[in-house]
């Protein structure tokens, strides 16, 4: 018997049961449980023994992660331990007795680091340029051709891949939105009738928040990427079809006709990316920002584009924009044809400065 054990499983099991009362995602629950175990090996102690010089160690020591991740650790041991010291339970008093000390909580404003700059992501991720855009997708086609020259097998899959990474992008996907893509999701614009069924997405695998179920959304295709459309009936029509007779509903199937991976996605990009000769630090997720990027220089509405993309907040989709100074310039010599208009129908020329 292991009474120390038994108590500290026991608090795990019942932290879980009561973020699984809040709807909370069983992944997202996994994650946080992951953490708590992680901090107890690191210390070879259990929670009732945690000091905070201990829990700053522990965030000292993960060398080289990232501001996101070092945030979402301690969020995860400042949860566990607000439910460990909550008088709504029982374990500050049977610690107590059992063991003669209390958890409390080590997670403090004095030791956290804080969120401080709207965007902490890679520094190296960033829109694609238009001719970057480009190039992706002619080295994506490239490859398929490639393929078919060597005689070897996976020239339809490729096939595929490259028209992932131009749906991804016409339409400013995430992965998970577009792996949870069905047939039944392609929708008709009443509005644009020769788009066919490309002329609007329904998302329904959109990013969650505080472990909510994933947000829903339409993405209505932009006529300056209206050249999606014969991509996504050449694969609904001849290419789809290829992968075998099946009930399936997905979108893009694998090679063994069920739902393409997440990390098929990710590859297709990696494999394009590295035929372009693009940088090593841009990801799929970087066609997205581009998508934001794009729309922004074309003049879309600032709104619009944050209903496209499903941000929340306005500063999400600034953060995503990095226009280019050709647009900056066109913009400002934009501002000042129009007060200099304005200037000469309110002046007459005869009346001087």
């Amino acid at each position: 018997m292991d009474p120390e054990r038994i108590v500290f499983d026991a608090m795990q099991e019942g932290w879980a049961a009561q973020q699984r009362s809040r709807q909370l995602k069983a992944s997202t629950i996994e994650g946080r449980l992951a953490v708590v175990r992680r901090f107890a090996e690191y210390t070879n102690q259990y929670p009732w023994q945690w000091t905070a010089t201990e829990f700053e160690a522990f965030v000292t020591s993960l060398v080289g992660a990232r501001p996101t991740t070092i945030r979402g650790y301690q969020a995860a041991l400042r949860i566990f331990l607000e439910y460990v010291t909550s008088a709504d339970y029982e374990w500050v008093s049977r610690c107590k007795d059992e063991f003669g000390s209390a958890p409390t909580q080590v997670v403090t404003e004095w030791n956290s680091y804080h969120h401080t700059t709207p965007y902490e992501g890679d520094p190296g991720r960033r829109p694609l340029t238009y001719d970057e855009v480009q190039a992706l997708f002619d080295a994506a086609d490239g490859l398929v051709e490639s393929i078919r020259c060597r005689g070897r097998k996976g020239a339809i899959a490729a096939q595929r891949d490259a028209i992932v990474l131009k749906v991804v992008y016409a339409f400013g996907l995430r992965r998970r939105e577009l792996w949870g893509l069905d047939l039944a999701d392609l929708h008709g614009n009443p509005k644009v009738p020769e788009y066919g069924k490309a002329g609007c997405l329904f998302v329904r695998w959109g990013k969650s928040s505080r472990g909510g179920p994933p947000k829903r959304r339409s993405v209505l295709l932009v006529p300056e990427m209206d050249w999606v459309v014969a991509s996504v009936r050449q694969w609904i029509d001849e290419l789809r079809p290829m992968f075998g007779p099946t009930g399936h509903p997905a979108l893009f199937l694998s090679e063994r006709a069920g739902r393409l991976s997440l990390r098929s996605i990710n590859r297709a990009f990696n494999d394009a990316r590295e035929e372009a000769g693009l940088p090593g630090e841009l990801d799929l997720h970087s066609l997205r920002h581009s998508y934001v990027t794009h729309l922004i220089e074309f003049d879309y509405p600032e709104r619009f584009v944050q209903d496209q993309v499903g941000h929340q907040y306005a500063s999400t989709t600034a953060v995503y924009a990095g226009v280019s100074d050709d647009y900056r310039h066109r913009l400002l010599q934009r501002v000042i044809d129009r007060d200099r208009h304005r200037w000469e129908i309110t002046h007459d020329p005869q009346d001087g400065l």
